[in-house]
C-alpha cells in the first residue's frame, strides 16, 4: 500500500472516532457508567481502557519521530508480525473477546467524564503524529509494544494496531448502547 494512501486512511478513520466520541458528552454520568454486569465494561471504562494505551504508544511514537533520521517510503509493507497484531484487533461479527492486561484493565475504576476528554484529546495528538509520520518511514521507524520490549513493529503497523483497537472498543460502545435501549 502506498504510504501516503495509508496516513491518509487513519487519518480520516482517526477524525471519525473524535466525532463519534464527541457525542458522548451529552450523556450523564450514570448512562456513561452503566454496565451489563459486574464484570462487563462502561462506555468509560472503554476509554480509559483506550486512554491507557494510548498513554503507553503515543509518547513512544512522538519521541521515536523526533529523533528518526528516516526518509519517507513510497510504499509500506505491513510486518508478518504486524500484520497480525493489527487484524487481530479487528472485531469480528460476533465480538471476539480479548483478555487484556491488568494494568491496562480498567474495570470498576472509579471515572469522570473527563475520561470523554482525556481520549479526545489522545486522538488529536494522533492525528498530530500521523501528520508528522509523512515525514519518516513507516517501516524503519520502529515501536516496542506492551507486550514486550523486544518485540518491536514498524510505525505503519504500530499506527494500524492503534486504529484498529480503537475501532474494536468503540464498537463495544455501540453493543453497551444497544444493551442500555434493550435493558
Amino acid at each position: 500500500m502506498q504510504s501516503e494512501k495509508l496516513t491518509q486512511t487513519l487519518l480520516e478513520q482517526t477524525k471519525e472516532f473524535i466525532n463519534q466520541v464527541e457525542k458522548l458528552k451529552s450523556y450523564d454520568l450514570n448512562t456513561l457508567t452503566w454496565k451489563e454486569n459486574e464484570i462487563s465494561w462502561s462506555i468509560l471504562e472503554c476509554l480509559e481502557h483506550l486512554n491507557l494505551y494510548g498513554d503507553y504508544y503515543l509518547p513512544q511514537i512522538a519521541r521515536e519521530l523526533k529523533i528518526s533520521t528516516t526518509k519517507p517510503d513510497i510504499e509500506f509493507k505491513s510486518g508478518i508480525l504486524g500484520n497480525l497484531f493489527a487484524n487481530s484487533m479487528l472485531p469480528k461479527e460476533k465480538l471476539n473477546k480479548m483478555k487484556t492486561f491488568k494494568d491496562k484493565n480498567p474495570l470498576n475504576a472509579n471515572l469522570e467524564i473527563t475520561t470523554i476528554d482525556r481520549f479526545i484529546n489522545q486522538q488529536i495528538l494522533l492525528v498530530e503524529l500521523l501528520n508528522q509520520s509523512r515525514n519518516v518511514s513507516l517501516s524503519k521507524v520502529k515501536i516496542r509494544t506492551s507486550i514486550s520490549s523486544l518485540i518491536k513493529l514498524k510505525l505503519g503497523d504500530t499506527f494500524q494496531f492503534i486504529i484498529n483497537h480503537i475501532i474494536r472498543h468503540l464498537k463495544q460502545i455501540d453493543k453497551i448502547q444497544a444493551s442500555m435501549t434493550n435493558s
